[in-house]
C-alpha cells in the first residue's frame, strides 16, 4: 500500500531545483484550461528519467509526496540507463511506450554510424519525418497505454511524475494528453512541451565514440531533429486527433474510454 507523505497545499508551482542526475524536471501546476481554470501547482510532474539521480535529488523528489511515478521507457531504456531509484512509499507503473525513434539498429546507428551513414539514415529531412510519425503513431496505436494513464490519474495516483527518458517525446506526449483531458488550452501544451529545448533540460547526445568527428558540426546537425522539441511533432499528435476522431472530446470519450464521470474526477484531483 503506498504511503504518501502530507505536504501543504501549494498555490505556487514547485520550483524548478537544480538536480544533478534528473534532466528536464518540471512542475506543470498553473497551466490554464479553456474554461478558466488552473492546473493544481504540486500534482503533476514531468522529468527524464531517474536512473541516475543522487541522493539529493532523490531527496527532493521524495519531498513532492508523490503518489506513482509513471516510467514510460521500455527494456532497451532500463538496460541503457539503469532503474529508476527507488522512492520510499512511492509507486513505480512501468508502461513502456513506443520510443519516436524506435529500433534497436537504428539507435545503433545513430550511436555509432558515421557520418556518411546518418546522412542516409536522417538527411534531407527524414530524422523529423520519423520523429512526426511517430508522434502520430503514438496517438493511434497507444490509446490502450494512454487511457490507462488518465484513469490512474482519476483514481488513486496524484500527486504524480511522468518521464521516458529525456522527458521530452513518450513523457511529453502523455503529459500533453493528460493536459487536453483537463481542458488545457493548446496552445499551453505546446508552450510547455517547448520547454524542453531549455540548454540545461536537454537530453545529452550519446555518441559511441569520444573523437572529434563523432560529434562535428554536421554530425549534430543531423541528430538536432531526434532530440529537439518542435512545434510540428506535437502539432501532428493534435491533428492525429483531429483527424481520427474529429476533435478531443471524441477522443476522450471514444479513444481513451473516459465516462464523463471519471472526467470528472480526473479533473477535480488536478484543477482548481
Amino acid at each position: 500500500m503506498t504511503q504518501q507523505i502530507p505536504r501543504p497545499a501549494l498555490t505556487e508551482p514547485v520550483p524548478e531545483p537544480e538536480l544533478a542526475g534528473v534532466r528536464n524536471f518540471r512542475d506543470v501546476g498553473g497551466l490554464p484550461t479553456t474554461d478558466g481554470r488552473r492546473v493544481k501547482p504540486g500534482k503533476l510532474f514531468r522529468s527524464g528519467h531517474l536512473a541516475h539521480a543522487t541522493e539529493t535529488d532523490a531527496e527532493f523528489l521524495a519531498s513532492l509526496g508523490l503518489h506513482t511515478i509513471f516510467d514510460f521507457r521500455n527494456n532497451a531504456d532500463h538496460a541503457l540507463e539503469g532503474l529508476d531509484v527507488e522512492l520510499p512509499g512511492v509507486r513505480n507503473l512501468n508502461i513502456p511506450l513506443s520510443d519516436p525513434a524506435d529500433g534497436k539498429e537504428f539507435w545503433k546507428m545513430v550511436r555509432d554510424g558515421g557520418l556518411e551513414q546518418l546522412r542516409g539514415l536522417l538527411g534531407e529531412g527524414r530524422a523529423a519525418d520519423r520523429m512526426t510519425n511517430s508522434y502520430r503513431a503514438m496517438i493511434e496505436n497507444r490509446t490502450p497505454e494512454h487511457s490507462r494513464v488518465v484513469h490512474a490519474l482519476a483514481e488513486d495516483s496524484v500527486p504524480a511524475l511522468m518521464h521516458c527518458a529525456a522527458g521530452k517525446d513518450r513523457a511529453g506526449l502523455s503529459i500533453a494528453v493528460t493536459l487536453l483531458a483537463l481542458g488545457v488550452e493548446r496552445t499551453a501544451i505546446l508552450a510547455d512541451y517547448l520547454e524542453s529545448n531549455a540548454p540545461h533540460r536537454r537530453y545529452r547526445v550519446r555518441r559511441g565514440s569520444e573523437a572529434p568527428e563523432a560529434r562535428s558540426p554536421e554530425v549534430m546537425e543531423l541528430l538536432a531533429p531526434l532530440f529537439d522539441a518542435r512545434a510540428e511533432y506535437l502539432t501532428a499528435a493534435f491533428d492525429a486527433i483531429d483527424t481520427h476522431w474529429g476533435g478531443v472530446d471524441r477522443y476522450l470519450a471514444e479513444g481513451l474510454g473516459l465516462a464523463p464521470e471519471t472526467l470528472g474526477r480526473l479533473r477535480d484531483r488536478l484543477l482548481d
